[in-house]
């Protein structure tokens, strides 16, 4: 039984959260998150519990986990069962102290802040645990720096393992610890609050209303984790994880710190848990102050402010203007008014927004621009204007505009070329508004000798920008023309079509034929794979022979096998995760001829 191995299919993910199988891949008995049922337990059902786990007296200790169900291959009499000796564990603050006994080794294994600090052995390749128990979660959560690192340690080093926080998990804090990266909870929380006769609920813990016979049993306490973890399920199916996230931190502010601390570090890593493309249908909830810290948000201000610059086509005059309810901006009702009084395309339109802080009109297509809600009301709080002001002044200082036409309704007195207010106080769509934005637009373009650009120039800058933002540069582009008509408007190269707009994607879709062009420039991350056997159908991590660790979910890839190009995949699971993440790690896209 030591040997034996779960049957792990991913489901659906999103970033460090998933959604697992357990079982046959074609037939899953059962999913994680879940729990394990401990000692002591009331009866689980087994779609919630699939797994049972307990301890002897020893010092160090000794643990057995076990599944309760057929989850080893053949699916049809192994139930998998380790063991393994815990090791002594310190205080997280004694993390300097080296403490020896460090614990076991193998398909089970228990880990400690301490042992990622001082044991060589986790780094061993061959090491490859199929359940993870970070055995002092309790002690970490009580310093929320250390718990966000150390699950994203273990998450980036053994991304194909369950992990488990024994003791740390509830109805109350799961969303957010999934969010994290852990798959298995307990019902110790649960059974304490039980002991006290209170209830552990979603929402936190609470006396039960007697007034409508509510009892703190056994039922109550299985019933609150079932339907906190259908809530999880059911989120990470329709990728709304995070909304559910930012709804529970409320419940603690210890929940809050635990969250930036990690939205930070994930947003910091080199390894990406991040995305270029997401799913149709996806959107970022941005409702709460939390969902300014989300790292899509902060990876979107960073690009804006260090590596984003304008098209070199509109460059002189920046017009910034109010953001929209409506995605993307130019569909609402008050864009398209600016656009009728805007009737020079020279100058460049950059909107301003929270939490984003500025999205450029040649960005405002893609995601995160595209997909964002925030409530619009119109005001502006400390911490929004803070952000704009500081992002406005750093633009304004690396693009090298030479006037600015303000239409945002936002003063930046500090910005050090001149600046024009053609709000003065009144509404945005507001007709003296609109005469003094035209008339201002008019007279700057007039003043500097800038003549509108044709369509196709402004569209192939777009296409530029976009090309930035989701490859790794746009010199592929160099000599294409666009033809079609709107909204799938395509890249010629002569005669050789090489990329469409798709608009269900909000990306550029690639041609077989402009898979050699991105190579020559190094425009797309590379996976090379193994060359034994033949490329006949996605990507899986046993056949990862190197890859790029700034692979982001929806991304396209280039394929290589000894050196040659062999066709291109789409990311389904972020650098983060790779290579030994289960399941698909990239959909294959397009084999090129001489591929076998």
């Amino acid at each position: 039984m030591g040997d034996a191995f779960l049957g792990l299919s991913t489901v659906t993910r999103w970033r460090h959260a998933r959604l697992m199988g357990l079982g046959d891949r074609k037939c899953p008995v059962a999913y994680t998150p879940c729990l394990v049922s401990l000692d002591g337990d009331p009866e689980t059902a087994l779609e919630i519990a699939p797994f049972s786990c307990s301890q002897d007296d020893a010092i160090p200790a000794n643990m057995t986990f076990a599944a309760k169900l057929c989850l080893s291959p053949p699916f049809a009499e192994v139930a998998p069962k380790w063991e393994s000796a815990i090791g002594h564990v310190l205080p997280p603050s004694l993390d300097e102290a080296d403490v020896g006994e460090v614990g076991g080794y193998g398909a089970l294994l228990p880990v400690s802040w301490q042992r990622i600090c001082h044991d060589p052995e986790l780094q061993n390749p061959d090491l490859n645990p199929q359940v993870i128990v970070l055995s002092d979660a309790l002690q970490l959560a009580a310093r929320p720096s250390l718990l966000a690192e150390a699950l994203h340690t273990i998450r980036l080093r053994f991304p194909g393992a369950l992990l488990w926080t024994p003791g740390l998990g509830g109805p109350d804090n799961a969303a957010v610890l999934v969010w994290m990266g852990v798959d298995i909870f307990d019902l110790c929380r649960s059974r304490q609050a039980h002991s006290l006769g209170a209830m552990l609920t979603p929402e936190g813990p609470r006396m039960p209303e007697e007034t409508l016979g509510e009892v703190a049993d056994a039922a109550s306490m299985t019933s609150h984790w079932a339907s906190e973890l259908a809530n999880i399920r059911r989120a990470l199916r329709d990728g709304t994880l995070r909304d559910l996230v930012e709804k529970r931190i409320a419940n603690s502010p210890r929940l809050v710190e635990h969250l930036r601390y990690h939205d930070r570090i994930t947003a910091e890593s080199e390894h990406t848990f991040l995305e270029t493309v997401v799913p149709q249908g996806t959107g970022l909830q941005c409702n709460t102050f939390a969902s300014r810290s989300d790292p899509a948000v902060l990876d979107w201000i960073r690009f804006i402010e260090e590596d984003y610059h304008c098209p070199p086509e509109q460059n002189t005059v920046l017009i910034l203007l109010p953001c929209s309810a409506r995605k993307p901006y130019r569909s609402s009702r008050s864009h398209r008014r600016f656009l009728e009084h805007i009737r020079n395309s020279n100058p460049h339109q950059v909107m301003v927004t929270a939490p984003l802080g500025l999205v450029p009109r040649d960005l405002e297509r893609i995601w995160p621009a595209s997909h964002y809600d925030v409530p619009v009301t119109g005001d502006w709080d400390f911490d929004e204007l803070a952000r704009i002001e500081s992002m406005v002044d750093r633009f304004v200082t690396r693009q090298g505009y030479e006037v600015v036409i303000n239409h945002s309704g936002i003063e930046f007195p500090n910005l050090s070329i001149p600046i024009i207010d053609t709000r003065r106080g009144d509404s945005a769509t507001a007709p003296e508004a609109l005469q003094r934005l035209g008339a201002a637009v008019d007279e700057s373009c007039e003043k500097n000798g800038l003549r509108s650009h044709k369509r196709s120039t402004i569209l192939m800058a777009e296409f530029r920008s976009t090309a930035r933002r989701q490859m790794s540069n746009d010199e592929w582009m160099e000599g294409l023309s666009i033809v079609g008509r709107p909204p799938r408007h395509k890249l010629m190269l002569g005669e050789v079509q090489l990329a469409q707009w798709n608009p269900e994607r909000c990306a550029l879709s690639l041609t077989k034929s402009s898979l050699p062009i991105l190579h020559e420039h190094d425009s797309l991350p590379v996976v090379e794979i193994s060359h034994e056997g033949s490329w006949s159908g996605d990507i899986f991590s046993h056949m990862v022979v190197d890859y790029d660790p700034s692979i982001r979910v929806g991304a396209d890839l280039l394929v290589l096998r000894d050196g040659e190009l062999i066709g291109s995949a789409r990311a389904s699971t972020p650098g983060g995760t790779w290579p030994n993440s289960p399941g698909r790690l990239a959909r294959s896209h397009h084999r090129l001829p001489a591929a076998k």
